[in-house]
Formats: structure tokens, sequence, C-alpha cells
């Protein structure tokens, strides 16, 4: 008896009421304290010139983009380096130090501690955010044009974190604030003990 009511529907009207259901079942974008303390403490590592802790947690931040938007939270080694060439492109100053987009994806997939092929979780990278839900000071801001560079590695390692990033921002700004997925799991994330 449905199967009559809704072929009588126009298929405009019909169209115009699925896309008002979609739109009352979309995640209201929200701001994200765990990543955003997250990133802060990236640029506060670089600011301070602590390059391989900025560096870990960069290496760290596609695995947890992938989990987050996955619902099991699992993350690969391929998901990670889709999501790298999908999100991650470098300033352009650090197109001017040499640092390329396939330059970082490389440097992030060879840091990468997952030496497992097949999907799992990234238990140690999420703990990692989850632990900046505490933090209680707000971030500080960070100012590239006080980090001095004193070689050629630490230029390349500010371009490959500066990169990562503004796309795990971009990421955050155009998927993931409006995902469910991603949504749900960061709420998962703030609430476990």
């Amino acid at each position: 008896m449905q199967d009559s009511q809704s072929s009588s529907i126009e298929p405009g009207v019909r169209e115009t009421q699925q896309a008002g259901a979609l739109e009352d079942s979309r995640v209201q974008p929200s701001s994200s304290r765990m990543l955003t303390n997250y990133l802060a403490d990236v640029e506060q590592n670089l600011d301070e010139h602590r390059w391989e802790m900025a560096l870990r947690d960069v290496v760290d931040l596609p695995k947890i983009a992938v989990a987050l938007t996955n619902p099991e939270l699992r993350s690969s080694r391929e998901q990670c380096v889709a999501w790298c060439e999908q999100w991650v492109r470098p300033s352009n100053a650090a197109n001017d130090s040499g640092v390329d987009h396939e330059h970082i994806c490389r440097v992030l997939d060879e840091n990468s501690q997952d030496e497992t092929p097949s999907t799992s979780v990234p238990s140690l990278a999420l703990r990692r955010l989850r632990l900046r839900r505490h933090a209680r000071n707000a971030p500080r801001g960070f100012n590239a044009s006080h980090t001095n560079k004193e070689n050629q590695n630490e230029a390349d390692t500010f371009a490959i974190c500066t990169a990562v990033v503004e796309g795990v921002r971009r990421w955050y700004a155009h998927f993931a604030c409006h995902d469910a997925t991603a949504q749900a799991n960061l709420a998962r994330l703030a609430v476990l003990r």
C-alpha cells in the first residue's frame, strides 16, 4: 500500500523530501578541543625546536584522521597514504625549500611505526590524542617567522609538520566536522577513561 502512495508523489517532491531528511540527519559541526590542542602542541614543539617530538606527533596524524572516520577506529597503511594524498599539500614556503607533496607522504610513511599492512586500531596515536582533552591552557598561537631552522634537515621537518597540520585543519573543516562517524568517535574518545 505504501508503494502506491510513494509512487503517486511527483519525482521533484520526493527528491525534496529526501534532501530534507538528509539535512535533518546531518551532524552539526563542532570544534574538537582534543584535536585543536594536539595541533597546538605540534606547533609549540616546532616553536621550541623540539623537531623529533613534533615529527612523532605529525606522523600519527594520518592514522588518527583515518581512524576517526572508521566506526571501529581502525586505520591501515594504505588508507593513511590515501589520506595524505588527498589532504596534505605543502605551503608555498615548503615548496621553496624543495619539499613536495610526494616527499611529505613518503616521510610520513617511512617514519610510521605501523608494520602491519592490515587494518588495525592505532591505540598509541589515539591515546596521545585523548590525553590532549585534559589540557587546560588555551593554545597560545604559533608564529612561524620566529622559528629559525639551523640546517636543511630542520627546515625539512618544519615544512613537513606545518603542511600536515594544515592538512588536518583542512580535513576537519571540510569533512570531519560534518561526518557523523568522526564526531561520534571524537565524543567516544572524550569520555574514555
